[in-house]
């Protein structure tokens, strides 16, 4: 196969959640550009629509599927419409998430349940669900989204870190489980990514995070849509059980301010 053709999904159907916005959004209309349909599932209905309509103007289908993944029984919902729709699930990607910034002294159990039961439970039942359908199929690919905050610490979002953490840890386990199914599973540990969770952040932290990341800029959708599309194709076919950081050098050092070029 010519190496350019393993970075196709023709025929291929891709579930993404947190698809309304951001690092979803780019990734749903990345898999949608390299030949896949699309189900689309987040909280927001009108948002979803936005994004299906950017997918059917490439000529693909999409499904929109508006779903709290915190809900078990609405992703449940979510998986079984995907099968009804298309017949099919190739390719799930994990990357509902909220932003939530909260002291480890000030936090209790209903933060724990909220930040745990979207960025972990989510992660873990969805996929149990669509691993038995790609177990069906005999093939599959799955890519979770973990974060910088499973290699390093940052005030204030302990339960976040936590929670992404164990995503990591789960990426592996899932991966050495379902490799005898020909289901891949990795994940993706995105940096200081310019989506609209970051919206909010003030202009000192973002001058502090371009001062100590190496190439001096934030990523954005299409850094993560590039990668995730590349863990979803038989470009990566040798490939599971791993979770790649893309960060823009943020975590393998900070440059001295007096010596950048």
């Amino acid at each position: 196969m010519p190496i350019l053709e393993k970075f196709r999904l023709d025929g291929q159907v891709a579930l993404v959640t947190g698809a309304s916005h951001g690092m979803g959004e780019g990734i749903a209309v990345g898999f949608a550009e390299a030949g896949a349909d699309v189900a689309l599932a987040a909280r927001s209905s009108d948002d979803l629509e936005r994004v299906a309509g950017r997918i059917r103007a490439l000529g693909r289908r999409a499904l929109v599927v508006p779903t709290d993944v915190a809900d078990l029984d609405a992703t449940k919902a979510m998986v079984e419409r995907t099968m009804e729709t298309f017949g099919q699930i190739d390719v799930l990607a994990n990357f509902a998430g909220v932003g939530f910034r909260k002291n480890i002294l000030d936090c209790d159990l209903n933060d724990w349940n909220y930040v745990i039961n979207i960025h972990l439970r989510s992660v873990y039942f969805v996929s149990q669900a669509v691993a038995r359908i790609m177990i069906q199929q005999k093939h599959g690919n799955i890519i979770n989204v973990a974060s910088m905050n499973s290699y390093r610490g940052f005030q204030g979002l302990s339960l976040y870190g936590l929670a992404k953490t164990a995503v990591l840890q789960l990426t592996k386990t899932m991966a050495v489980e379902w490799a005898d199914h020909n289901i891949r599973v990795n994940g993706i540990a995105p940096g200081w990514i310019d989506t609209p969770m970051l919206s909010s952040m003030q202009q000192s932290r973002k001058d502090w995070v371009l001062e100590h990341t190496p190439q001096h800029r934030m990523g954005d959708e299409e850094d993560i849509a590039a990668l995730a599309l590349y863990l979803a194709t038989p470009a990566s076919g040798f490939v599971t059980g791993q979770t790649y950081i893309c960060d823009g050098g943020f975590l393998a050092g900070h440059p001295w301010p007096s010596l950048a070029t």
